[in-house]
């Protein structure tokens, strides 16, 4: 079974996208070389800023529907939280 995450990219204009991969680091790569999610295109370079293993693609897939409905304040505080612990 791979081993699925969330993960949040923070764009130069500061706005945060959200997403789910197997291979975290080269679906950042795929985003910052335009091969990536269309929203992100016009708004690279995109950072890293929060990665969250969930295992199953299924889990991920929830947990980042769950995410994506969150305000912009509540996906700051979960990444804040994951930079201190």
């Amino acid at each position: 079974m791979a081993n699925w995450s969330v993960y949040i990219v923070e764009c130069k204009d500061g706005s945060l996208y959200t997403g789910i991969s197997n291979d975290v680091e080269r679906r950042v790569w795929k985003h910052n070389n335009k091969c990536g999610a269309v929203s992100v295109r016009g708004k690279l370079p995109a950072k890293l800023v929060f990665q969250e293993f969930v295992g199953s693609k299924s889990k991920a897939a929830k947990r980042e529907i769950e995410i994506k409905g969150w305000r912009r304040e509540k996906k700051l505080n979960l990444i804040n939280s994951s930079l201190e612990g």
